[in-house]
């Protein structure tokens, strides 16, 4: 077990603790941040380790290394995160977090003189990103992104609350970055805002942060909920925060980079295309609002943290999102009330985590499926993109696919057991939906892999090991010179000695 003390204080911590785990790739040699830095960082995430790759020299000219490949596939960096033991079973960490939702706990303001992220400051025209190595990802990216999945701060003009969102930025100029935005988030409401009153609202992003809020920061809450709390309840205490020098926005105190700007009326500019989660360009942002950057801010020799989107598991937002978005989508199913629901598992593989959900949950009722299956599709938490969500019983794992599969083979009748919703929401970065106009509305299926319930006291016994065998076979592995460990299994038959329970 890891010696982890306390929560992760920030990134550095982080570092530190997969570090131990065996799970962070260093290298030394100089590498090119335009597409070589990406190039590792795709191959290394498709090996037995898919570590995280930090490069580890002091670029000028202000010593900036490169963090790669957060989380990939990992369980392990996720549940770090997450402020769980790195050995937590992808299933019992996504439990374990959505009950931690339950909680918020508002962020805590420090004093600036203490913040490390104060540690150098840049201002006004001696600020120049174009000197700065912020990498390009992919061949055909419309230029150099910064961060791309780390934390972009705004405060909502009319309520005041502080919002914390992950948004693509693409550099423009010495002192100028592009922030893409899709319909519906809170920073473009908030940029909205600022421009009916002929404003310009005031803008920070961290380019380099505990990844807790990276996570945080990725999911769609409800209006007047700050990340910061919820990041706040995850960890277990307040986040510290310190007040930005440009504006009254407040800041993570330890972050690594962080930038303040100004977003003013009207002021747009073509940005992108963007390699995107799907593993496809996404399209060019032709009125991408503008930030001028009046402020540049960071620890000594600062860790960039990079993003990459791909096929997976070269995709860096698929683990933690199949995680914080089976967790939320768990925590809505509870809060509406839906009984016995054993697990929820947005696989990681589709499309960043967000085409394919299934659930796992003891049927108590004629219709409980189904329930479950048509409102997992309109939650908060499952909205969003997703097109396929299966309905499992409880005697299936949710997170094993192939254990999916066979459900889907033996207890789903395709005429009978898939439903259709038309209309839903979508998203202008699927590839699947055209013309592109069409990509905001999407559809989703529904399909009821549980066994019926009409029939299901006389439906055939499924055969599984004896819970006594197992176990005395699990003993007796290594001493039958057989390969590894014997997979975890978690049913069994309810026999015992001759007779059945």
């Amino acid at each position: 077990m890891i010696d982890n003390t306390g929560p992760v204080a920030d990134l550095r911590d982080w570092l530190a603790r997969v570090e131990r785990t065996g799970e962070l790739q260093r290298i030394d040699a100089a590498v090119d941040a335009r597409e070589e830095m990406s190039a590792i960082t795709y191959l290394l995430a498709k090996t037995e380790t898919s570590p995280a790759v930090l490069f580890d020299t002091n670029a000028k000219p202000y010593g900036f290394r490169h963090l790669w490949n957060l989380f990939g596939p990992s369980v392990a960096r996720i549940a770090i995160t997450l402020e769980e033991d790195p050995a937590t079973p992808a299933l019992e960490l996504i439990r374990r977090t959505k009950d931690k939702l339950r909680v918020a706990i508002d962020p805590r303001e420090g004093p600036a003189s203490e913040a490390p992220l104060y540690q150098n400051s840049l201002y006004g025209a001696n600020i120049d990103l174009s000197k700065l190595p912020i990498p390009q990802h992919w061949p055909r990216d419309g230029g150099r992104y910064a961060g791309t999945a780390d934390a972009v701060i705004t405060r909502d003009l009319e309520s005041g609350y502080l919002n914390v969102g992950t948004y693509r930025m693409m550099i423009q100029g010495p002192r100028q970055v592009g922030l893409s935005l899709a319909p519906g988030k809170d920073a473009l409401r908030h940029i909205h805002q600022a421009w009916a009153r002929g404003e310009a609202l005031p803008v920070a992003a961290v380019w380099g942060v505990d990844p807790l809020l990276m996570v945080a920061g990725s999911q769609s809450l409800p209006l007047g909920v700050s990340e910061y709390g919820f990041a706040g309840g995850i960890k277990g205490r307040a986040i510290d925060v310190v007040r930005a020098t440009q504006s009254d926005l407040l800041v993570p105190a330890a972050a690594e980079i962080v930038m303040e700007g100004l977003i003013h009326p009207r002021a747009t500019k073509e940005e992108g295309p963007f390699g995107e989660f799907t593993g496809y360009y996404g399209t060019k942002d032709i009125d991408c609002p503008l930030i001028e950057v009046t402020a540049l801010h960071f620890r000594h020799r600062p860790i960039l943290t990079n993003a990459l989107m791909a096929d997976y598991p070269s995709n860096e937002q698929s683990a933690f999102f199949s995680t914080i978005r089976s967790a939320k989508i768990w925590a809505d199913l509870d809060k509406l009330g839906i009984q016995g629901i054993k697990g929820v598992y947005a696989h990681p593989a589709a499309a960043g985590a967000f085409a394919l959900v299934v659930i796992s949950l003891e049927q108590r009722y004629a219709g409980h499926a189904a329930q479950a299956l048509s409102l997992a599709a309109q939650v908060p938490g499952g909205a969003y993109v997703t097109k396929w969500i299966i309905a499992v019983d409880d005697d299936v794992d949710p997170t094993d696919m192939d254990q999916v599969l066979w459900a889907m083979g033996t207890r789903s009748n395709p005429a009978d057991d898939i439903d259709i919703l038309r209309n839903t929401r979508g998203s202008p970065l699927d590839p699947s939906q055209n013309p592109p106009e069409k990509r905001l509305y999407g559809s989703k299926a529904l399909i009821n892999a549980c066994k019926d319930y009409r029939h299901i006291k006389t439906f055939p016994r499924r055969t599984l090991l004896r819970e006594s065998v197992y176990r005395q076979v699990a003993e007796r592995w290594r001493e039958l010179g057989l390969p590894g460990e014997p997979a975890r299994v978690e049913r069994f038959d309810a026999m015992d000695g001759d007779g059945e329970a």
